[in-house]
């Protein structure tokens, strides 16, 4: 990300933050409406070649804006992107990405609202898992022929009354405009902004059994201490590491399985 696209960003997320401490604003709402403007900013490659060009005034940009959105969406969103397009984005699909994550961060602020960020942080990983081990939901999920109702529909039995109707917007919104995107990156996209909404690590924890509470108290404080802010931990249990833990952060590993260990040994005898 350039850093003229990180600045926007920065503006835009403060935008929405300030709007969205007025607890009197609807942030399902607002949040359903930027995702209507990221599907038409997708569709339409055209409008958002003018809407980030830098040549335009912005002002001009914004009363584009205002003709185009007065009417479809409320006061708050149409502020919101009005600003956005009044930013610098070095590339237009950079627009597109903002409003998205925007889109998904009201959703996030709607949780915490109800003291359900948690449930919601949790149901992301655990929707991932089940993604990645049942190859035939993936392919239906992902199957570019399927339509947007029917992907939406899969989601609704999927995950209805089993996951907060936050966490079941997020992702029938991730699968019916992936936007290129594979299904488990756009999962842990999300994983992320959620965790990053209580200012804390996310750490995808793997084991051989399910660690006890001691032990899951343990590892948080240690990574805690390593990463220099809170930590969350997603457990994952996978009886083919034979023992040990491995640590994934962002890119980063810390492999400690049995399995691992075979695995680096077995690369040295065969360098």
């Amino acid at each position: 990300m350039s850093n003229t696209t990180r600045q926007s960003n920065a503006a835009a997320r403060e935008r929405l933050e300030a709007l969205t401490d007025n607890t009197s604003v609807d942030v399902e709402r607002l949040a359903e409406e930027l995702a209507a403007v990221t599907a038409l900013l997708d569709r339409e490659v055209s409008l958002r070649r003018i809407l980030t060009d830098p040549a335009q005034p912005g002002d001009a940009k914004a009363d584009l804006v205002q003709r185009l959105l007065a009417g479809q969406v409320g006061g708050e969103t149409l502020d919101l992107v009005s600003g956005m397009v009044r930013s610098r984005w070095s590339a237009s699909r950079d627009l597109v990405d903002a409003v998205e994550e925007l889109a998904s961060l009201a959703e996030i602020i709607g949780a915490e609202r109800s003291g359900a960020l948690d449930d919601v942080e949790d149901e992301l990983f655990r929707t991932a898992r089940i993604v990645a081990s049942a190859p035939d939901l993936r392919a239906a999920l992902t199957d570019s022929r399927a339509g947007g109702p029917a992907k939406a529909e899969l989601v609704r039995t999927l995950l209805s009354g089993r996951a907060h109707p936050v966490s079941v917007r997020l992702v029938t919104r991730l699968v019916t405009l992936p936007r290129g995107r594979s299904l488990e990156a756009g999962l842990d996209a999300l994983s992320k902004l959620a965790a990053a909404r209580r200012g804390r690590v996310v750490a995808v924890v793997t084991s051989a059994i399910p660690l006890s509470d001691r032990q899951k108290q343990r590892l948080g404080a240690a990574l805690a201490k390593l990463y220099g802010r809170p930590v969350h931990l997603n457990l994952d249990v996978d009886p083919e590491v034979l023992g040990g833990i491995s640590v994934r952060v962002g890119d980063e590993v810390i492999d400690g399985t049995v399995a691992g260990r075979l695995e680096e040994a077995t690369r040295r005898l065969a360098g």
